[in-house]
């Protein structure tokens, strides 16, 4: 173990796995939330694009999400986020974080949608009947109660982008799954420790952060 951890940064690619856990998880969270505020909206062509958006994306493998962005928009039709003349390693990190991103919005916006459900409609109605729009009553009424109902659901679409990370070694990010590969190629005789060093890496990574969101979900809990 010594000698893998000598030989290959395996410590940097669990912090490049976090990099893109934490940026993926911003974009997916604003994202999902217009998303979200889209599909409940009264205006019908926007929850029809919603809808469409969200079904379409929750119903795509992420693999197939990550090649279109990678592959399609940047190496086919030159689209880049960053100057061109940019290491190809900063591409492929940037426009993963993008798949990444746009791929678990749409299970955001599910979660925030059931977190809206949850909302009694007397609380809408009490909202309109004091004079507030849709807007107002959306951001001082609903989404704060809604966020506490759907802290659950969107700790497992985290803990899920943190997993799905390893999609990312096909376009080659270095993150955690990229250096496994490499350790397996060269190592294949420590291949027991290779896969026992990365599967105690994913527990480190995801387990405080399931025990973070049940602890937020029962703290944040509607009492009814």
């Amino acid at each position: 173990m010594a000698e893998l951890f000598a030989s290959y940064d395996i410590l940097g690619a669990f912090w490049v796995t976090i990099l893109i856990t934490f940026w993926s998880a911003v974009g997916a969270m604003v994202l999902g939330t217009i998303a979200a505020i889209m599909r409940v909206s009264p205006v019908r062509p926007l929850q029809i694009a919603a809808s469409a958006y969200i079904e379409g994306v929750r119903n795509s493998p992420l693999t197939l999400v990550v090649f279109f962005f990678f592959f399609a928009l940047y190496q086919l039709m030159g689209m880049t986020l960053v100057a061109p003349s940019a290491r190809s390693s900063t591409h492929a990190f940037l426009w993963g974080v993008v798949a990444m991103a746009v791929y678990h919005s749409a299970f955001v916006a599910e979660a925030l949608q059931s977190g809206i459900n949850t909302v009694p409609t007397g609380q809408a109605e009490a909202a309109r009947a004091i004079g507030l729009d849709f807007t107002q009553s959306l951001r001082e009424v609903i989404l704060p109660q809604a966020l506490r109902g759907a802290v659950s659901p969107l700790g497992s679409t985290m803990i899920a982008l943190t997993k799905n990370t390893t999609v990312l070694a096909t376009i080659g990010v270095a993150e955690a799954s990229d250096v496994m590969r490499t350790m397996i190629e060269f190592r294949p005789d420590l291949l027991y420790v290779i896969f026992l060093i990365m599967a105690f890496g994913f527990v480190v990574l995801t387990l405080p952060m399931g025990m973070a969101f049940t602890a937020l979900s029962k703290r944040l809990v509607v009492r009814r």
